[in-house]
C-alpha cells in the first residue's frame, strides 16, 4: 500500500516517547499534544527531503477550502487581539529563557537555519540530526515545538514522524488550545498530511 494510504494517522503519544531521541533533553515540562505517522516512506538519506517538502508548503494556502477559512479566522482574531505581536520574545510559560535553543547539547546548536511553516506559523529551528529535526514557535497562546523523526520500519526503511510539544500560556492557552482541538485533527492535520503525501510522492528520485 503507498505510503499516503498506509500513514495518514494520529498515532498513540507513545508511539513517539518510545525511541531516545535529543528532544527529551529539549523539552522537559512540556506537553506531547499530537503525533502524526507522515505518508511519508523512504531510505536512510531521504530525511532531509521530507524537511525540504515541510519547509515549502503552507497549510494555510493549500487546497482545504476548510482549513484556508479557519487559517483566515485565526489570522484575524491575532490581530484584533494582538496574539503574534513581538511574542518572540514572551518568556517561555514557567521559565525566563525566551527560547528552548540552551537545552540542545552544544554540538548540535547551529546544526539549522531553515524555518518551517506549518498551520500557517512559522517554526524558528533549534536543531537538526540525521534523523530528527525541531523548531519552536512562541505567540500569546502557546510556546510549541515540532519535532519530525525519520523512523525505522524495516531494513532499509524509514517513515516521517511529526510530535507537537506545548506550553500553555494560563487560562487564555488553555482554553485556545482545547478550542481548537476537534479543528485541529478533524480538518487541519488530515489536510496538511494529504499536502505532504502528494509532495512526497512528487519528490525527485
Amino acid at each position: 500500500m503507498p505510503a499516503h494510504g498506509r500513514h495518514q494517522v494520529r498515532l498513540p503519544n507513545s508511539e513517539h516517547k518510545g525511541h531516545p531521541w535529543v528532544i527529551d533533553r529539549v523539552v522537559s515540562g512540556f506537553k506531547l499534544l499530537d503525533v502524526w505517522g507522515l505518508p511519508a516512506e523512504g531510505g536512510p538519506d531521504e530525511f532531509g527531503t521530507l524537511i525540504e517538502i515541510m519547509s515549502t508548503m503552507d497549510p494555510a494556502e493549500g487546497d482545504s477550502r476548510a482549513t484556508r477559512a479557519l487559517f483566515a479566522l485565526r489570522f484575524r482574531l491575532g490581530r484584533w487581539f494582538g496574539w503574534d505581536e513581538a511574542t518572540s520574545k514572551l518568556p517561555i510559560p514557567g521559565l525566563t529563557e525566551t527560547t528552548l535553543s540552551s537545552r540542545v547539547p552544544e554540538d548540535l546548536r547551529d546544526t539549522t537555519t531553515r524555518p518551517i511553516l506549518v498551520s500557517g506559523t512559522t517554526f524558528v529551528p533549534i536543531y537538526q540530526t540525521d534523523d530528527e529535526w525541531a523548531a519552536e514557535i512562541s505567540n500569546s497562546t502557546v510556546h510549541a515545538v515540532l519535532h519530525l523523526a525519520w523512523v525505522q520500519q524495516g531494513e532499509n526503511l524509514y517513515r516521517g514522524q511529526m510530535g507537537i510539544y506545548v506550553k500553555t500560556r494560563g487560562a487564555l492557552g488553555s482554553a485556545y488550545m482545547a478550542l481548537i482541538g476537534p479543528f485541529r485533527h478533524l480538518i487541519v492535520y488530515p489536510a496538511l498530511m494529504r499536502q505532504i503525501a502528494r509532495a512526497w510522492q512528487e519528490r525527485p528520485t
